[in-house]
């Protein structure tokens, strides 16, 4: 006589089925579903409207610190890429579940609420959508952060060169120097004065070329509002 194969499958409706009807497993169910729409929605909530805090109860012994930074290099980091670091309530971009998930987790972990959320990404993130990275931080005290969710695309692999004109002031004028160097170049010798006052036209012409193109860049950026990257890494104006 054969005997059949145990279907564990099988098995295991039987045992669910013993005690519960098929109303109540979906009343579960709902139920467990309903309480995590409302903890994401608290979570959310915090995240997109909390107030700015220095620091969060985390239990050290549990934190990676891989994922910890200092306020000086997340400000080397915003300088150098042009980004801004504010609270999270100024963010117009959308969170993840992903990110709303691991500050749950967090906070089950370390048996804390979590606060005063910072989200470091490129200026027009905080205005609009954008498809750029943003990291999302909460912050640990004395002027330590951790890093949360990183969500998006990477940066551009140029955008470190593009922005750096823009760092300091200094930066800007030396590349208004150079602009202007390559410019005076690129006009034939002679072309203003005669073959023997080569040196004085050189100089005349590079001095016009440098007024010229400082003058035209200066008044962009102050029709446009804006400032170096030194200025606005923690600015939350918009025209800043």
């Amino acid at each position: 006589m054969m005997f059949p194969r145990t279907n564990l499958k099988t098995q295991l409706n039987k045992e669910k089925f013993k005690t519960t009807s098929n109303e109540a497993i979906l009343k579960q169910v709902h139920d467990v579903l309903k309480d995590v729409d409302v903890r994401n929605g608290e979570i959310l909530n915090k995240v997109t409207s909390g107030d700015s805090i220095d620091s969060n109860d985390f239990d050290f012994d549990k934190l990676q610190s891989s994922e910890i930074y200092h306020i000086d290099q997340i400000e080397k980091i915003c300088i150098t890429y042009r980004l801004r670091f504010l609270d999270s309530k100024y963010f117009k971009g959308k969170l993840p579940y992903e990110a709303i998930s691991k500050i749950k987790t967090l906070e089950e972990e370390h048996e804390t609420s979590l606060q005063g959320f910072k989200i470091m990404a490129p200026s027009k993130l905080f205005k609009l959508e954008n498809a750029d990275d943003p990291l999302l931080f909460a912050p640990i005290g004395n002027d330590y952060y951790y890093l949360i969710h990183k969500w998006g695309n990477d940066l551009n692999p140029f955008r470190k060169l593009m922005m750096w004109p823009f760092k300091t002031f200094e930066n800007f004028m030396l590349l208004v120097f150079l602009s202007a160097l390559i410019c005076t170049a690129l006009v034939p010798s002679g072309f203003f004065m005669s073959e023997d006052n080569i040196r004085t036209e050189f100089i005349l012409l590079f001095l016009f070329m440098f007024k010229w193109i400082a003058g035209i860049a200066l008044y962009y950026g102050f029709a446009k509002g804006k400032n170096f990257n030194t200025a606005i890494w923690r600015s939350k104006y918009y025209n800043a």
